[in-house]
């Protein structure tokens, strides 16, 4: 039940980002969540997360279509860890930043029973330097 609850939050959520519908995307996310922004970025809080998607959106010269591939999603209790492979469309061809990837995100299930987003981290463990990188 959960697994299907999580992918239609996240699938929500792409199409919030899609349509740059960030009042609306905030709502997945708790108050405290953090979003990775790009490796050595993040943004804190619901405001700083809407001003990073924002700016991405801008960067991505307001065309980013994200979407979902194969996910796994491990679940105890009220937090879930899903890893996604995560794909970015945008009318941007030189982006330096990888347009598919592997994701890693957390969720909490609220008091009110629905799924928030703690940690949004769309680059997975990419985010750990590389032996070329160090």
């Amino acid at each position: 039940m959960a697994e299907q609850e999580l992918k239609e939050v996240i699938r929500e959520c792409d199409t919030a980002i899609q349509n740059e519908d960030f009042d609306t995307l905030m709502n997945y996310y708790t108050d405290d969540a953090v979003l990775v922004v790009k490796q050595g970025m993040i943004a804190k809080g619901k405001e700083e997360i809407k001003k990073a998607f924002i700016a991405i959106a801008k960067y991505f010269n307001n065309s980013i279509v994200p979407s979902q591939g194969e996910m796994v999603i491990l679940e105890a209790g009220d937090t879930a860890l899903v890893l996604s492979q995560t794909f970015l469309d945008a009318n941007k061809e030189d982006s330096k930043y990888p347009m598919e990837r592997r994701a890693t995100y957390v969720f909490r299930k609220s008091t009110e029973g629905r799924w928030l987003c703690v940690i949004d981290n769309s680059y997975g463990t990419d985010l750990i330097p590389s032996e070329e990188q160090q």
